[in-house]
C-alpha cells in the first residue's frame, strides 16, 4: 500500500506551541484496488475544538459529521486497474454525492472530474470547490492521482 504522508498535530504544553505527534498516519485503507483513502483529520462542530481529536471510521464515501470537517488523503488509481468500466452515454458507476462543501486540490497525476452533464480533465495544482453535487472520478492515465479533500458539512 502506498505511503500516506506523515501526520503532525501541534497543541499547547505549560502555554508553548509544541508538536505533540510526528508520524505516519495510520487511518489508511485500500477500499477498491489501489484506491487508497485516509482521513487525517475531522472536526466534530463549529467552531472547531482544539484540544482534542475524535478518530473516525475511514470510509470510501465520507460521513462528514453534523457541523463538522474531513480533511482526507486519496490516491486514485487508473480507471482499468480500479476495474471500472466506463460506457458512453450511461451515468459513470462511481457517481456520488456528499451533502458537502469540498476543497479539492490535485497533487499528482491527473483525473477527470465528471458531472451528470460534462467533465473536465484536473492536473496538478487544479482546485474543484465541489458544492454538493452529484460527481464522479475517472482516471484515463496510467498512473495514480493524489488528491487532498476538505470535507465540510452544508445545506442546500
Amino acid at each position: 500500500m502506498n505511503k500516506i504522508p506523515r501526520r503532525i498535530v501541534t497543541g499547547i504544553k505549560d502555554g508553548k506551541s509544541i508538536i505533540i505527534e510526528d508520524r505516519q498516519s495510520e487511518n489508511v485503507v485500500e477500499h477498491f484496488p489501489g484506491l487508497i483513502i485516509s482521513d487525517i483529520w475531522n472536526t466534530q462542530e463549529m467552531p472547531a475544538a482544539l484540544d482534542h481529536e475524535t478518530r473516525i471510521p475511514n470510509t470510501g464515501f465520507p460521513q462528514t459529521p453534523k457541523n463538522g470537517t474531513y480533511f482526507r488523503y486519496v490516491v486514485i488509481p487508473p480507471d482499468k486497474d480500479l476495474g471500472v468500466e466506463f460506457k458512453t452515454g450511461e451515468p459513470h458507476p462511481m457517481m456520488h454525492q456528499t451533502p458537502t462543501l469540498d476543497y479539492i486540490i490535485i497533487l499528482s497525476g491527473e483525473l477527470y472530474l465528471i458531472m451528470e452533464e460534462g467533465e473536465t480533465l484536473l492536473k496538478p495544482g487544479d482546485i474543484v470547490i465541489q458544492r454538493g453535487t452529484n460527481h464522479a472520478w475517472s482516471n484515463r492515465s496510467d498512473e495514480p492521482c493524489i488528491q487532498l479533500a476538505v470535507l465540510i458539512d452544508a445545506e442546500h
